[in-house]
């Protein structure tokens, strides 16, 4: 069963009706979590997607199943919808309220007298907020995190413990960021002269994030250099993603963990980008694109809207599992050549 620090029981009737679904059998069947099929208890919640899983769903002892019309499953009460696995995730948020990361304001927290912290706000032990910040209401920052000067964080954020945010990074409303976060550092910017010197490129940008983004553990995302990066609304980065100075994402878009951006690509709205995805400077990957774990995509190329890509440098998904093919057999192929190279004994 899911960790929750308080249970909140509901109702099947309940659940179908925040739900907008069609229920079948008991509405007050009673309910106050949710599991998988091997773990539930009679009042959890659990969802078939997939015949395969029929039987799983048969012999789980929970009594609120949300599946698929036609489903075939008695004695439980069933709620039908067309996409399980979202209404699933829906009940999982509505069921079980994650729980507060700190209550009220810590005494070794350190707020500067000239931030703005709105009502409701919760600080964690030895948390720093610095000159001119701005805290919206109802958000939660946690112990030993770090609010730069001039920063602004938006309404109901979560900022788990050692969450690091740099001078003057905005963040949106209902933002989530996991422990080890750091937004704001400087991007890897030098210009070298003829002796060799680097010289550091001034990064004196911005950085943005819209709202609703959840940002995981260990990521990074660097300001500008003399533009803005900007993670727009809905964006959704898995842990240890790094994203470079004056990188544009756009909305809804989804970022595994490893993948590295680097700077100045522009991101475009819905897409998908595998873990261990390595992007050259001034890409650009078009509207709903999908870039298959590992891929690389070299710096200045262009990934048009729609397409699915893979291996290094990235192609479209079918070029890729052609080639792939071949590759397989180039041992085979090497010992049929090496027998046609042998030299054939002279005739008599």
């Amino acid at each position: 069963m899911m960790h929750q620090t308080t249970k909140i029981h509901r109702t099947a009737g309940e659940l179908a009706a925040f739900l907008g679904c069609e229920l079948r059998g008991n509405a007050g069947t009673k309910i106050a979590g949710v599991a998988s099929p091997e773990r539930a208890t009679s009042e959890d919640v659990i969802y078939l997607e997939s015949p395969r899983h029929f039987e799983r769903v048969l012999k789980s002892r929970a009594q609120c199943l949300i599946c698929p019309s036609g489903a075939g499953v008695a004695g439980k009460a069933l709620l039908i919808s067309a996409e399980p696995k979202i209404a699933f995730a829906r009940a999982a948020g509505w069921l079980i309220p994650p729980g507060p990361i700190v209550d009220g304001i810590h005494a070794t927290a350190v707020i500067a007298a000239s931030a703005s912290v709105a009502g409701g706000v919760s600080i964690g032990p030895y948390a720093v907020v610095e000159e001119h910040a701005s805290i919206g209401a109802g958000t939660q920052i946690g112990a030993f995190c770090f609010i730069g000067r001039g920063a602004t964080v938006g309404e109901s954020c979560r900022l788990h413990p050692r969450v690091t945010l740099y001078e003057h990074v905005t963040l949106g409303s209902r933002v989530i960021m996991h422990s080890g976060a750091v937004l704001g550092a400087d991007g890897f910017g030098y210009a070298t002269d003829r002796e060799g010197k680097h010289w550091k490129f001034p990064q004196l940008g911005a950085l943005e994030i819209g709202d609703d983004v959840e940002i995981g553990a260990n990521t990074t995302i660097d300001r500008g250099s003399l533009d803005v990066t900007v993670i727009e609304a809905q964006v959704k980065l898995d842990n240890l993603v790094h994203v470079a100075h004056n990188v544009k994402i756009g909305r809804r878009t989804l970022i595994a963990a490893q993948t590295g951006i680097a700077g100045s690509s522009v991101i475009g709205n819905d897409v998908v980008i595998g873990g261990q995805v390595g992007i050259g400077d001034h890409c650009r990957l078009e509207d709903r694109c999908v870039a298959g774990a590992q891929a690389g995509i070299p710096s200045g190329k262009v990934i048009r809207r729609d397409q699915t890509v893979w291996g290094t440098p990235a192609r479209s998904i079918e070029r890729f599992k052609k080639q792939y093919g071949w590759f397989a057999r180039l041992p085979e192929i090497a010992e049929r050549l090496r027998r046609l190279e042998q030299p054939k004994p002279e005739s008599l």
